[in-house]
């Protein structure tokens, strides 16, 4: 026996019994209380580093560990090997992105069993292979026949070096996550896929998980879903037939209201500014402020508030005042409607805004204090009270210079007010979502290719189920143009209409990575079978996921 421990040697033997031996492949059919120990898969960049090594040893004695205990472990990995790198490899190097992705698998692969990690690799998985895409298809046109998959013309992120859109994960900083290029916004066709019709499951069901998911985890997925209950009302426009919706959490605030402001990039704004002097400021002020939002490294830093007053003039419903409409950087048009109703009397960022501006403040909540009187306190309507108010009291409270709900306590109020809209048809009770359909199309090569064919007479149809998977052509002209380069591949883009049988084009967008990796860990559970995704039964025997090892962003 050796005095030394030469790990080469001695590592070399037991891997190769490891090998020989299946050990680590494990039964469905085991009896034993099941573990299922998740990481993360890899992007066959074609080395490991030390990330990579970190993550997957943790996970390694994690799964050793719970094998020692008399578990029977499920431990797979595979590869989400579609992807920008090996298409801009196709592009920069002349390089088959296929060829180039199996070669680094190959090599990672080695490496993984050079360092012994006890994965099962009967279960492996790799998203580019057909075996595994055509079921990412089979999911689209799920969805597709339940009206979940659709198409339009969207603002999408560009990112001009790649030819490409990208996700908002993606462009996070206003530059592409890939090559670090500014992203622009274009309009362009798009497919989504409606995961706000999902929306309150989202939120509702996280307290299945509560107890046993990190806060910072489930704080994110409330606030990427962005739930909020409030009430909508309608701004008629002065001197126009046009309305401006906004949504509200505090209609208890609304005779506060000293301002509508708008995103810069509210659609409304075009139609309200047709003929006005001001169309050509405010036009500047929306580009000045998308070029800020594009050059910021942390898309959470507060903004400095800036805003452009239109020249237009709203109605508020209740009580007929007539306020004016702005335009402001901290209105966003992803939440809510992209409008709001300014009250900087009882909002931290409207007060700090009115303050720069010098618009009206007009306190309309006054604090609940012991023996507070019912009768509503002495009226100061129309007042300005900017001098007397140090900042915003964003409390509830009861309701002052409200007119006939003066009095009321605010959670009374926001009933009864929401209430009067609808009947009046102005406004109503709503519940509205940060959360946006996910944008799924992409303009590349490496990539499942979207199941549809587009026919001038039929339009936009299914590819048939028993014609799954649509296989990517051997290869393409990579020109880095921004158009798909599947666009080029006149075999691959010209077919027959399933339902007429005349000529017809193929979608030539391909699918964002993002839909390979979001089912993956079901895909290991039943990875050989050819006839679904997976057996739901055999997927219940192992799921939910015991560990999960990875960056909590992905979750």
């Amino acid at each position: 026996m050796d005095e030394k421990y030469f790990p080469e040697v001695i590592e070399k033997k037991w891997q190769q019994r490891w090998d020989e031996g299946r050990v680590f492949e494990v039964s469905n059919d085991d009896p034993r209380p099941k573990f299922y120990c998740l990481e993360m898969l890899p992007y066959p960049s074609g080395f490991l580093h030390m990330g990579h090594v970190r993550n997957y040893s943790i996970g390694d004695a994690l799964a050793w560990y719970k094998r020692l205990q008399g578990f029977k472990v499920l431990h797979p990995i595979g590869w989400d090997s579609f992807g920008q790198p090996a298409e801009q490899a196709a592009i920069k190097r002349g390089v088959n992105p296929r060829a180039w992705t199996e070669e680094h698998i190959a090599h990672m692969r080695g490496q993984l069993k050079h360092l012994g990690i006890s994965y099962d690799w009967s279960r492996e998985i790799a998203a580019h292979r057909p075996d595994y895409y055509k079921w990412d298809q089979w999911f689209f046109l799920k969805m597709f026949e339940r009206g979940l998959a659709y198409k339009k013309q969207s603002p999408v992120n560009w990112c001009p070096k790649e030819g490409t859109v990208l996700s908002n994960e993606q462009s996070s900083g206003g530059v592409c996550w890939r090559c670090g290029a500014a992203v622009e916004k274009r309009d362009l066709e798009q497919w989504f896929l409606r995961i706000t019709e999902y929306a309150e499951q989202l939120v509702g069901q996280i307290e299945q998980i509560e107890a046993t998911w990190p806060e910072k985890v489930l704080k994110r997925q409330r606030d990427w879903v962005g739930r909020s209950e409030g009430a909508y009302i309608d701004y008629a426009v002065k001197d126009s037939d046009k309305k401006i919706r906004v949504f509200t959490t505090r209609i208890d605030t609304i005779f506060g209201a000293t301002a509508i402001i708008l995103a810069p990039d509210h659609p409304l704004i075009a139609e309200l500014l047709e003929h006005s002097a001001l169309k050509s400021d405010v036009q500047k002020f929306a580009e000045k402020v998308a070029a800020a939002r594009a050059r910021r490294a942390d898309p959470t830093e507060e903004e400095v508030k800036e805003g452009l007053n239109t020249g237009v003039l709203a109605i508020n419903p209740f009580g007929g005042e007539n306020i004016p409409v702005w335009v402001a950087n901290y209105v966003l048009m992803d939440y809510g409607t992209g409008a709001v109703m300014s009250v900087p009397a009882h909002d931290e960022r409207d007060f700090e805004f009115a303050q720069k501006y010098s618009l009206p403040i007009r306190q309309v909540i006054a604090p609940v204090s012991h023996g507070q009187p019912a009768a509503e306190p002495v009226s100061k309507t129309g007042t300005d009270q900017s001098a007397e108010m140090h900042r915003a009291f964003t409390d509830y409270g009861v309701l002052i210079n409200s007119g006939e709900w003066g009095g009321k306590l605010s959670q009374m109020a926001i009933h009864e007010m929401a209430q009067y809209a609808e009947q009046h048809k102005f406004g109503g009770g709503a519940v509205t979502y940060r959360l946006r359909d996910w944008g799924v199309s992409r303009q590349r090569f490496w990539g499942a290719p979207v199941p549809i064919i587009n026919c001038e007479h039929c339009g936009a149809v299914a590819v048939p189920y028993e014609d799954l998977p649509v296989v990517l052509p051997e290869t393409a002209e990579f020109t880095g143009s921004g158009q798909s380069p599947l666009a080029g591949v006149a075999e691959f883009v010209n077919t027959t209409c399933p339902k007429c049988k005349r000529p017809a084009r193929r979608e030539t967008d391909t699918m964002d990575t993002f839909v390979d990796s979001s089912w993956y860990f079901f895909r290991y559970c039943d990875p050989s079978n050819d006839s679904a995704p997976f057996d739901p039964a055999i997927a219940a025997q192992w799921t939910p996921v015991d560990q999960y090892i990875g960056g909590d962003s992905h979750a």
